[in-house]
């Protein structure tokens, strides 16, 4: 028996190594529907407070036309470490692929911020929630009824300040949740990072300040 409604499977996987990672969400439709060329999908996603996102780095990929996202948290600073920070919302715009007539995906650089020190265990953990799922489209699609669970008014396109109405999705994702591990300090070195590094500090200043009277030309 084929099912009265497609299900739509979203995966959603971390990219790379390191402190600076991409974030890839892949949205399929249960069937291949060429109506979903007429539909638009917006991923809302809710970042957690250790991580972040770089407005400047989403300006320079929208100019490149490699993603579509925009931050909607105000006051946000990518400076403060975890525990001064919040969690911030940014809106992705997906795109279908173009090697599957229903499937969109969505691309997003996300960033470690720094961690408070442990007394023990060298690592933390950070837990991105699947985002939520949003589609308007130029025409009713009969299928939409059964996926949607509420509507949302949430801008039409990028930089845009026209507001639609978009439809909240229900679907099936592959992972409950992603968890990332984050290396974090131990609480009893700090003494000596801060030893190491002061004389560290001071040792540079003593060069610089040795080439600056040695090569240094002061005449006016």
């Amino acid at each position: 028996m084929r099912p009265t409604c497609p299900e739509i499977i979203l995966r959603q996987e971390v990219l790379k190594d390191g402190f600076h990672r991409d974030l890839l969400i892949k949205v399929k439709f249960g069937e291949i529907m060429e109506d979903l060329q007429t539909c638009r999908l917006l991923i809302k996603h809710s970042i957690p407070a250790g991580l972040f996102v770089d407005p400047y780095e989403l300006a320079s990929l929208q100019e490149k036309n490699i993603t579509e996202a925009e931050m909607v948290s105000e006051n946000f600073n990518i400076e403060a470490p975890s525990y001064l920070s919040e969690e911030s919302e940014v809106l992705i715009y997906a795109r279908q692929d173009a090697r599957c007539v229903d499937c969109f995906q969505a691309f997003l650089p996300v960033h470690y911020r720094y961690h408070r020190p442990h007394s023990e265990g060298a690592e933390t953990l950070i837990v991105v929630r699947n985002p939520d799922l949003l589609m308007s489209c130029d025409r009713e699609l009969p299928v939409l009824r059964s996926w949607a669970q509420s509507e949302a008014a949430a801008p039409c396109a990028l930089r845009s300040k026209d507001i639609c109405q978009w439809s909240s999705l229900k679907y099936r994702p592959i992972h409950k949740n992603v968890t990332l591990q984050v290396p974090v300090g131990l609480s009893i070195h700090t003494s000596l990072v801060c030893s190491v590094t002061l004389l560290v500090t001071i040792l540079c200043s003593s060069l610089i300040l040795v080439a600056v009277f040695k090569y240094g030309n002061f005449s006016l």
